[in-house]
């Protein structure tokens, strides 16, 4: 259950008791939300001991360096007269400054296993890679990811509609978790490539010889009295053809060209590429609060059931709650009152139904 810790609390005392002496019982539904500038949430976490390279997942959607004043509203303009979410006003080394400390700690906690997500605009992400590569090392950057945020704009500025912002992947070691999810096939895709039909069901071809020659190795040796097209090799071992020709599952073309058959039922998805298409609601509780199925797949992706993952920049608290909602501990961490506020209110209301354990502690 959610229990606030107040000023007269000493909250490392009750963490101490509370918080870590669960987690080294290994509960494993024990969620924390910290209220306090994250640089000193970050130092209190790296000095418990059953914390220390624990967390799996790291997602952050820091401020962007934008000069700009964020407010509470229904809408990302919200009235200068609401109540101030965050302030975001920092030249570009004091940015970098602030980052990179926080960087440092957040490495400190990931797991050999552990996936980073930085979320950034494209005004700071250049320098911002750099500053990562620093960090995690140039062989642990695996993507720069785009995302379309928007809907296309028409102003009159001087310049190309920006539509886009950025997310940086990088990992802690290459042992990083990573469940490969596939992004799923519409039924007008399948209508449009598995035109053909069997007693199976419908199905594809695609060729069983590649690009290269191979002069002595198996795959340019005779099979079933033909060799591949000259500049091509056999895709598999003679082996594995006489197994797919005995299964059913190569056709052969009008001239002798064998194809191996791919059934729509057997199609495990698109593979998931680099540009996503995840674009925010109009309407939040909290300003630049992110797309949920955007989070959703993030936390698919490079976290397991019961993994404990991070947001240090936690805002309104979507990812944490996408977090729980897919059966992961999560930390939370933000210095904003009116943050705190709105994930006291989701988390009460789980709590009335006893769903979701939660401490939130004012350091």
């Amino acid at each position: 259950m959610l229990r606030i810790i107040d000023a007269l609390t000493p909250a490392n005392e009750f963490l101490d008791k509370e918080y870590f002496g669960h987690l080294k019982r290994n509960v494993p539904n024990e969620n924390l939300i910290i209220h306090d500038d994250n640089i000193n949430a970050l130092r209190f976490l790296l000095k418990k001991k059953g914390l220390q390279k624990k967390i799996d997942l790291v997602y952050i959607d820091p401020p962007f360096g934008s000069n700009n004043i964020f407010h509470i509203g229904g809408t990302m303009s919200a009235s200068r007269s609401s109540s101030v979410a965050y302030k975001d006003i920092f030249s570009i080394d004091s940015y970098l400054e602030f980052l990179y400390y926080r960087l440092i700690l957040i490495k400190e906690l990931m797991s050999d296993e552990a996936s980073l997500y930085l979320h950034i605009d494209t005004k700071m992400g250049h320098y911002v890679k750099v500053l990562c590569d620093e960090i995690f090392g140039r062989e642990n950057f695996i993507n720069d990811i785009t995302r379309i945020k928007c809907n296309p704009k028409n102003f009159l500025r001087r310049g190309y509609g920006n539509i886009k912002d950025v997310i940086l992947f990088y990992v802690k070691t290459d042992k990083y978790i990573w469940n490969n999810i596939r992004e799923e096939i519409s039924q007008d895709d399948i209508t449009k490539r598995y035109c053909k039909r069997d007693e199976r069901g419908f199905y594809t071809t695609i060729p069983l010889h590649a690009p290269g020659e191979t002069l002595n190795g198996e795959s340019g040796k005779l099979w079933n009295g033909i060799l591949p097209p000259k500049g091509r090799h056999w895709r598999c071992s003679r082996k594995e053809l006489d197994r797919l020709q005995k299964e059913g599952l190569i056709e052969w073309s009008k001239n002798n060209v064998p194809r191996k058959k791919i059934y729509a039922h057997d199609d495990m998805g698109k593979k998931i590429q680099d540009i996503w298409n995840f674009k925010d609601a109009q309407k939040v509780e909290y300003p630049t609060q992110k797309n949920r199925d955007m989070l959703q797949q993030i936390i698919k992706m490079s976290s397991n059931e019961k993994s404990l993952v991070m947001d240090c920049f936690c805002g309104s608290g979507s990812f944490l709650q996408e977090a729980f909602s897919l059966g992961r501990r999560f930390i939370g961490i933000d210095e904003s009152d009116e943050a705190i506020k709105i994930n006291k209110k989701w988390i009460d209301s789980n709590n009335k139904d006893s769903l979701i354990p939660c401490e939130c502690a004012f350091l």
